[in-house]
């Protein structure tokens, strides 16, 4: 769900030791944002799932502007394991950090799920029910996955200053034109299949959804190479 800002600010690139703690707590700080969200707007909604699912939007679009920002120049922020897979593809992030990348993202999602489980008083983890299956669906993860790893690669190599902002504005649109609610990050599929909350999924439908995200990412990926083509050594942008 987010993107690969340059991490050097002139400081020097961070250790990958900061970096993997980064993606971490990023991600759990996202979860938290989308479930705990999620939990409220359901409470304060009276059964509205419209007004519940424009809060969940909103707050998940402001979260995200903040974290990008906040985290963006120690890791890049990803907080995404196919965004990290994308960028090490287009030669922004060594493959050799991708798996500590991964894991960090992984273990801070569940960790941000039973965080916001914990925050509303509500077992750290519950299997979800909510059901989000079908064509439809599947589409829709693809089209969220690939617009926001088109909206990463296009804004991080001409207006790298406006990632935070593009990425936030995409998901919070996409909230509401996909038929999946746009998850579009692995790691979010599998902690949002442990709350039985609005933001839920059951696990049965999450490895369509993240199957979805893989081919949406690799189709952008592909594009971006050849729209947006990453500069050699000698050549300007």
């Amino acid at each position: 769900m987010s993107a690969p800002a340059v991490p050097d600010q002139g400081l020097g690139r961070p250790s990958l030791g900061r970096r993997v703690v980064a993606e971490a707590l990023g991600t759990a700080l996202l979860l938290a944002t989308v479930i705990g969200s999620g939990i409220m707007a359901e409470r304060l909604a009276g059964g509205n799932a419209a007004i519940a699912l424009l809060a969940n939007a909103v707050a998940t679009g402001a979260g995200l502007v903040a974290l990008i920002a906040a985290l963006g120049g120690v890791s890049g922020a990803h907080l995404n394991p196919v965004v990290t897979v994308a960028d090490a593809r287009r030669g922004g992030l060594p493959w050799r950090d991708v798996p500590l990348y991964v894991v960090a993202q992984l273990a801070g999602a569940f960790a941000g799920a039973a965080l916001a489980h914990l925050m509303f008083d509500l077992p750290a983890f519950a299997v979800s029910r909510h059901v989000r299956s079908g064509a439809g669906q599947i589409a829709g993860e693809f089209t969220a996955t690939f617009g926001l790893v088109s909206v990463i690669f296009g804004c991080s190599r001409t207006r790298p200053a406006a990632t935070p902002y593009a990425v936030a504005a995409f998901i919070t649109a996409a909230y509401w034109f996909t038929s999946s609610t746009s998850f579009a990050n692995p790691a979010v599929t599998l902690a949002r299949a442990t709350t039985n909350t609005f933001s839920g999924i059951r696990p049965v439908d999450a490895p369509g959804f993240i199957a979805a995200q893989c081919l949406g990412a690799a189709a952008a990926t592909i594009l971006f190479g050849w729209l947006v083509p990453v500069a050699r050594r000698g050549e300007t942008a």
